[in-house]
């Protein structure tokens, strides 16, 4: 079934993530990527703030107004923040609203059920969409890391993103395996602050944490081992207090994530078929995901698996990109689409 292309090329393709919302549009590349954050005012039920303008505000508000993440673990938590949150950006990108209506491709976390799915499906038609077609994280960020999906060769992808991580082998245009976790780059930052909270009784914020995490995060022992100076709340003082870190007790408390994460990849390689198995050693995997940029995972991973491990050239964007290549492509790449239901 063909599908004809819509005026002006205004179709799009949307990654949903945990941490950020990402718009790629037809013929223009991807257009947003901001924090998937609202900020509501509790009185009014008005909107104050969405995206960046709205995660400055985390942690810092008056009583009556809330930042609120619609999305947890890669699933829509609040449908009708997550809904206006997309209008939003949606209106953003399309300035001119009477030529929206596109058609949109939303990734989603590959462990997503029937109900999730359609939760998003209905957030897409409710923000204006006109039809709205799901693709599987990992299927989008193996095309947007330039891997060879639709042929017969087993490529692995790992996709750490901020609520999940996707472990999948591709071949043929489908997912033969796959493994989704509910761990990603925000278990990672509460990691960190557990850890502080629990030795040193200081209390961190989520961005302070995010923050040690990509100063001086590691997942594997570097030569060169760094610090860096945090500021929280004295649990037993209650007052202000700045303390130094170190990296290797970073890499410490962010051990039990990353542990979860290698040992769901090695999962999914028991669980591959051997003919592809044989492929993987010469292809390797590939790390994509704002959570493969944590330094040392791939030499961790490597490590585990024997075999070679890279990150994609662009970690951040692989989903985006790769959904956006199902809007640009759609007659070639809609067979990497999940099929819709019948009735």
């Amino acid at each position: 079934m063909r599908f004809s292309l819509d005026l002006l090329g205004r179709d799009m393709a949307v990654d949903l993530g945990t941490a950020n919302t990402l718009v790629y549009v037809r013929d223009r590349g991807i257009v947003l990527d901001e924090p998937s954050v609202v900020a509501v005012d509790t009185r009014t039920d008005r909107i104050v703030a969405v995206g960046a303008e709205a995660k400055q505000m985390i942690g810092r508000t008056p009583g009556n107004i809330v930042a609120i993440r619609p999305l947890a673990d890669g699933v829509i938590t609040d449908l009708d923040v997550a809904e206006r949150m997309l209008r939003y950006f949606i209106q953003k990108v399309h300035r001119r609203r009477y030529l929206t209506q596109p058609r949109m491709v939303v990734a989603v976390p590959s462990g997503t059920t029937a109900v999730e799915q359609r939760a998003v499906k209905e957030a897409g038609y409710q923000a204006g969409a006109r039809r709205v077609y799901i693709i599987e994280e990992p299927m989008a960020a193996a095309i947007g890391s330039g891997l060879p999906v639709n042929e017969a060769t087993g490529s692995m992808v790992v996709d750490i993103g901020g609520g999940t991580t996707e472990v999948a082998i591709i071949a043929l245009g489908g997912v033969v395996t796959a493994r989704s976790l509910r761990v990603g780059g925000d278990e990672l930052d509460e990691a960190i602050i557990a850890h502080v909270k629990k030795e040193h009784a200081l209390l961190l914020g989520e961005r302070a944490a995010e923050r040690i995490k990509i100063d001086i995060g590691t997942a594997w022992e570097h030569e060169e081992e760094r610090t860096t100076e945090i500021r929280g709340r004295d649990l037993v003082t209650g007052l202000p207090r700045t303390m130094t870190l170190s990296s290797e007790e970073v890499r410490e408390a962010l051990e039990e994530p990353v542990h979860a994460i290698v040992d769901s990849v090695q999962t999914a390689l028991d669980q591959c078929p051997p003919e592809l198995a044989g492929d993987l050693v010469g292809n390797g995997i590939v790390l994509t995901g704002g959570g493969a940029l944590l330094r040392g995972l791939d030499r961790r991973l490597a490590e585990a698996t024997g075999m070679p491990v890279r990150l994609a050239d662009n970690p951040l964007h692989s989903v985006a990109l790769g959904s956006g290549r199902c809007v640009e492509d759609f007659d070639r790449l809609q067979n990497v689409l999940v099929p819709e239901p019948r009735g």
